[in-house]
C-alpha cells in the first residue's frame, strides 16, 4: 500500500476512500486474528465458555481489563502474555487505520503551504 510523496498531487476522493477501505480491511483482519487467538487461549487454558472467552478477549484487547479469574498457572501466563500483546496490537491497529487519514491531512497542509510560498516569490 503505497502512499504518494509530498511532491505528488493529492489523490482524488474516490481513491482516498478506496485506500481507507484497504487499511480498514487490514486492521479488521488483524482484529479477527487477535480475537481468534484470545478466544482459543481462554477457551482451552482458561476453561471459559466460547461466549465468556469472546467477552474476555474483547475486554483485554480494548484495554478494559479482565472479567474472569484465571485459576491455573498456564491460564495466568496466557492471560498475561495476551494482555501484553493486546496493548501493542491496539496501538498498532489504531496506527494502521489512521495512517491514510493523517497522511492525507498532512499532504493537504503541506501542499497548501507549498502553494502559498510559490505565490510570494
Amino acid at each position: 500500500m503505497k502512499l504518494e510523496k509530498k511532491q505528488d498531487k493529492i489523490i482524488s476522493t474516490k481513491h482516498f476512500v478506496i485506500r481507507v477501505g484497504k487499511y480498514a480491511l487490514l486492521s479488521g483482519i488483524v482484529i479477527l486474528i487477535s480475537l481468534l487467538i484470545g478466544m482459543i487461549g481462554y477457551r482451552l487454558l482458561g476453561e471459559l465458555s466460547w461466549v465468556d472467552s469472546f467477552h474476555m478477549t474483547c475486554m483485554i484487547l480494548t484495554g478494559m481489563g479482565p472479567v474472569a479469574e484465571m485459576k491455573t498457572n498456564p491460564a495466568k501466563l496466557f492471560s498475561s502474555l495476551y494482555a501484553l500483546y493486546s496493548g501493542i496490537a491496539f496501538l498498532s491497529i489504531t496506527a494502521v487505520f489512521l495512517t491514510p487519514i493523517l497522511h492525507r491531512l498532512l499532504h493537504i497542509l503541506h501542499f497548501e503551504n507549498e502553494n502559498e510560498e510559490d505565490s510570494f516569490s
